[in-house]
């Protein structure tokens, strides 16, 4: 599968999985994304496509790098991170501290 559409479809998975029930759709507004600088202008289009069609979520993404976004993630900061490698073991740790 080519890089591109799987880096949209798990960012779509990602998106239905932060809204997976409308109530809290209705109450949430805003998403933060951080991570990856190479997956930011994919993170970055779909993100403005998605905010066409619910106008009413803001999405923020911003780019700290792979492994800053995986702290942030860790640390229940931001509700998706985008990452150009898999997840470290050291990184799985500091979500399950969080019960992330």
């Amino acid at each position: 599968m080519p890089y591109l559409f799987r880096q949209v479809g798990i960012f779509a998975l990602a998106m239905s999985m932060v809204f997976s029930s409308a109530s809290l759709a209705a109450k949430r507004t805003l998403v933060k994304v951080d991570g990856s600088s190479t997956v930011y202008p994919i993170t970055e289009a779909v993100a403005e496509e998605f905010q066409s069609e619910a106008s009413e979520v803001r999405i923020t993404v911003g780019i700290s790098g792979t492994g800053g976004g995986f702290k942030k993630f860790g640390r229940g900061e931001i509700d998706i991170t985008d990452a150009s490698r898999p997840i470290k073991p050291s990184e799985i740790k500091l979500c399950k501290q969080n019960d992330i």
